[in-house]
Formats: structure tokens, C-alpha cells, sequence
């Protein structure tokens, strides 16, 4: 029993719905392409799982009004003449995200379809229909628990082969276990991991069950500072504890980190830094009453998220493909050791060209845009080049927003207020620019921070940098002519628009919008009562 196909999407995350949209524009045929996928849903975008996804019932009204409100930036960057269809999809995603949150109660599990692969690029919603009508096949629910990359060949765990002639590797990466650190209970009832669909569900039902009471957060990354933000929202008292001195290590410099922590610590959240959980305590109905911490601290619990990180999932092909820094080494198109398999997202390590080294990166912007260029090189390969990625980070917490590019190397140049809203830092390494952060800018300011972290400028002096702050990215792009804007098409290319963003279209853009919100809401409500 067996099946065939030219291309095979192995893994349902993020990158392998922007694969098939990609293989769709590319032109691919009917029955030529197959996703198989472990989950029993259509791809969709994981960032939603963690931020609105997780808000309670009775933060609905203040979900709408900061959707609204943030609907003007978006108006602003996409209704102009060449790209009024984005707009047009990105109303579309909003009035169903809305609607379907209004609705509430049984209504609840409908509002996957709101975030389903394509729309965190603001593009058309990837949902079952879509791959029917493109003559998809998806393969959900299904495990594949060998793969033979020499015969082309890959074995489910119900038995049936499937074969291919490409096959392009999307399997992600797996949330680290508190076993894998010598620490028992991760199988308890209100022990938290949160990687998937099902992880969010169950999350989403631990926090209804623990309003008002007390949640530990163990690690002080993405997972751990966005729950913790949406466990405060749930009305759950939050401890977070983590080895690290301070929040965000990888990322954040301690200047950065304390900002957030200070605004954390103002929503409720405590800090316990520098020690690491040993074991749980129990009630007698083998609940969890408290979590102890190797420094001796013991803080009540009544549940526990643990967001400690990944680990990518290769182990398929462990001794048939080359691995380097925990992946699938692949070249500058995607391409592994093995030229009929491409690997894409948290699973693959490719040259960054940037910083001239070899990178595997955990984050859904690479995931997106290196699943994007693969498919160009398999169906393209004589019109595609190699991935030119720059390293882009970016969250949303509260009523914060911030974003990164390049690296968190050499000398930390910091700019701006933190003690208001909007403040930021350069990296500088050997007398260039090499990395960026914003908190708090304009779709203006990031895309300048942006712009001198791919360019590189020079740095002579240090002090001059951090005197002219965010002005000296946006004084480096007035080269660009005053009547073009580069707007980003959220496909790694580009659109130029000659005229400029006038504020009426914001304008515009919010009453539309706000438009929408109400009769959602007014929607939402009259269908409760039926």
C-alpha cells in the first residue's frame, strides 16, 4: 500500500503552509504535491498560540479595540494602489478573527481558521478548502516514523509508504522536557508545554481552571515572557524563574531586559533569577501544590508552564543527511547533502550570508521566508539565487511591541527614552553596524533599522552613534527617492508605490475597521442567543 508524489511537505508548522502557497504560484499541478503532517490541522501560524489565542473571555472588548487601534499602521502600510488585494485579505482575516472570538463558548475551536497559513503575511487563509481546490493532498494526523532519503521513500506509522522526487523537510522542532534535565512530572495534569494546537487547548483549559490562582513560569524567553503575559491577562498571579541574570539572554542586553522586567513587575509578575526547578510537591490527589527551586525556594503552584526550548527534529535522518548545529546542513538554496531533500525552519542550519557564518534559526520569520525560497530553487533553480536572509526577531507583549535584526555581537550602543515607550540599541562590531532593536517604533522607523543592519555602515565613532540615536537610521535612508516607498509584500520581495502614504488612508483604514468590529461584535452576540 503506497502512494506517490513529485514533491512531499514533511511537517505541518509554519513553513510548510508558505511552501505550498509558494508551490502554488510557482504552478504546480493537481496530485503533484502531498503534506504530511503529525497534527490533525491544516498549517497554521504557531506566534498566534501564544499571544491571542490564549486571552480570556472577558478580555474580547480589549482585544478589539487594540486590533482596531493597531489597524491604522496596518492600513497605512497596505492601502495604496498596488496593494490593495493585501489589504483587502488582511480586513478579511480581521473581521473572521474578531467575529469568531466575539462569538466565545461553543464557537471557541472556529477561530483556527483565522490564523491559518497565510495571514501573519497578510495574505490569503490557507485553510483545508484551499488545499483541495489546489489539488493539495494533506495527510494530517499521521506520523512518519522512518525515511529512506537513497530509495526516496518514507514509511508512516499505519504502514504505507509514500514516495517522492523531491521532498522538502518542515518538521520543526520539539519543546525540551523537564525529564531531559533530571526533573520527574511533566506528565502531571497542570504541568504546561506549548509547541502545538493541542499544547494551546489544553493550556487554554489549565488557565480557566486556575483564575485568581498562582502560576509558575519556568524560563525567561519567547514561550516564557509571552504565557506570562497572558497568564496576567487571565487574572493568574505569575512567577517566572529562570537560570539566566536576566529575561530574553539570547537576545537582550541587560539594560533591555530590565525594562521589561520593570514593566512586567508593574503587571503583577515576580522574577526569581539565577536558580533552576528541581522538583514538584504534591497534594494527595497527586495535584501540584508548589514547585521547589535548586537555590531552596519553594513557590505555590497551581500550575506550571514550562518553556525551557527546542530541540529540532531530525532524527529521521540522523546518519543519511549531513547535520550541523543540530539540524539539516543545507546550501544556499535550501539544499541538503542529499540533492533531492531541501530543509526549511527551526530544522535547518544554512550560510547566513550576512555574517558569512552557518546559523540555525528559531523563529517564524526564517521559517516563512526560507520555506518561500526552497520552493523557488526546486521549481526555479536556473532564476534562483542563494538566500540572502537577515536575522529578524520581533514580539508583542501587553502594549509593547519590539523587533531586532542581525546580531547581538560587539559593542552596545543604547538610544532612546526607556523610561517612556520607544528606545533602542545598535550593535557595532569591528567598526560596523551588525545588529538593531526597536521597541515602540513606526513601520517608517523598523524599516530603517532594518535597512543599515543589511548595509553595514561603517562606525568611527561611538559616542556620535549613540547621540544620534534612531536618527541615524533614518538620516542613512533619505537616499531614497522622496516619491518611492518600499513597501514589504511580506513574500521577501518588494513593492515600489510612487505615491506617498498619505494619513487619510490610516484614517480610513481605522473607521473601516472599527466598522467591522462592531458588527462583529453586534454579530457575535446575536448568534449567542440563537
Amino acid at each position: 500500500m503506497g502512494r506517490a508524489f513529485v514533491y512531499v511537505i514533511l511537517g505541518g508548522g509554519v513553513a510548510a503552509g508558505y511552501a505550498a502557497h509558494e508551490f502554488v504560484k510557482r504552478g504546480v499541478d493537481h496530485g503533484e504535491l502531498c503534506i504530511i503532517s503529525e497534527e490533525p490541522v491544516a498549517p497554521y501560524e504557531r506566534p498566534a498560540l501564544s499571544k491571542g489565542y490564549l486571552l480570556p473571555e472577558d478580555s474580547k472588548k480589549s482585544f478589539i479595540v487594540h486590533r482596531v487601534l493597531n489597524f491604522g499602521q496596518i492600513r497605512q502600510s497596505l492601502i495604496v494602489e498596488s496593494s490593495m488585494a493585501l489589504a483587502t485579505v488582511e480586513l478579511d482575516m480581521l473581521a473572521q478573527e474578531i467575529g469568531s472570538r466575539v462569538c466565545g463558548g461553543e464557537d471557541d475551536p472556529a477561530r483556527l481558521p483565522a490564523f491559518h497559513c497565510c495571514v501573519g503575511t497578510n495574505e490569503e487563509r490557507l485553510t483545508p478548502k484551499w488545499y483541495k481546490e489546489h489539488g493539495i493532498e494533506l495527510v494530517l494526523g499521521t506520523r512518519v516514523k522512518s525515511a529512506d532519503v537513497r530509495r526516496k521513500t518514507l514509511l508512516t506509522a499505519t504502514g504505507e509508504t509514500i514516495t517522492y522526487k523531491i521532498l522538502l523537510v518542515a518538521t520543526g522542532a520539539r519543546a525540551l522536557k523537564l525529564e531531559e534535565f533530571g526533573v520527574k512530572g511533566s506528565d502531571a495534569e497542570s504541568v504546561c508545554y506549548l509547541r502545538d494546537l493541542a499544547d494551546a487547548n489544553r493550556l487554554v483549559n489549565v488557565m480557566q481552571s486556575s483564575s485568581g490562582g498562582n502560576a509558575v513560569v519556568i524560563g525567561g524567553g519567547y514561550i516564557g515572557m509571552e504565557c506570562a503575559a497572558s497568564l496576567v491577562i487571565n487574572k493568574i498571579n505569575v512567577t517566572m524563574v529562570f537560570p539566566e541574570p536576566h529575561c530574553m539572554a539570547r537576545l537582550f542586553t541587560p539594560k533591555i531586559a530590565s525594562y521589561y522586567e520593570e514593566y512586567y513587575q508593574a503587571k503583577g509578575v515576580k522574577f526569581v533569577k539565577g536558580t533552576v526547578l528541581t522538583s514538584f510537591d504534591f497534594d494527595s490527589n497527586q495535584k501540584i501544590t508548589a514547585v521547589n527551586l535548586r537555590d531552596g525556594t519553594k513557590l505555590p503552584a497551581d500550575m506550571v508552564i514550562v518553556g525551557i526550548g527546542i530541540r529540532p527534529n531530525t532524527s529521521l535522518f540522523e546518519g543519511q543527511l549531513t547535520l550541523e548545529k543540530g539540524g539539516i546542513k543545507v546550501n544556499g538554496r535550501m539544499q541538503s547533502s542529499n540533492s533531492s531533500v531541501y530543509a526549511v525552519g527551526d530544522v535547518a542550519t544554512f550560510p547566513v550570508k550576512i555574517s558569512g557564518e552557518t546559523r540555525r534559526l528559531e523563529h517564524v520569520d526564517s521559517a516563512r521566508k526560507s520555506a518561500r525560497h526552497a520552493v523557488a530553487a526546486i521549481m526555479e533553480p536556473e532564476k534562483t539565487t542563494d538566500f540572502d536572509y537577515l536575522p529578524f526577531f520581533y514580539s508583542r507583549v501587553f502594549a509593547l511591541s519590539w523587533q531586532f535584526y542581525g546580531d547581538s555581537t560587539g559593542d552596545v550602543i543604547h538610544f532612546g527614552d526607556f523610561l517612556g515607550n520607544s528606545f533602542g540599541a545598535y550593535w557595532v562590531n569591528n567598526g560596523h553596524v551588525v545588529g538593531s532593536f526597536l521597541e515602540g517604533g513606526t513601520k517608517e522607523e523598523y524599516e530603517a533599522i532594518a535597512k543599515i543592519t543589511r548595509l553595514k555602515p561603517e562606525i568611527e565613532d561611538l559616542t556620535d552613534l549613540e547621540t544620534q540615536g534612531l536618527g541615524f537610521a533614518l538620516l542613512s535612508c533619505k537616499s531614497e527617492p522622496a516619491e518611492a516607498v518600499v513597501v514589504s509584500s511580506g513574500t521577501g520581495s518588494t513593492i515600489v508605490v510612487e505615491k506617498p502614504l498619505y494619513a487619510w488612508h490610516a484614517t480610513a483604514g481605522v473607521i473601516l475597521a472599527a466598522s467591522i468590529a462592531a458588527f462583529a461584535y453586534w454579530y457575535g452576540r446575536r448568534r449567542r442567543r440563537w
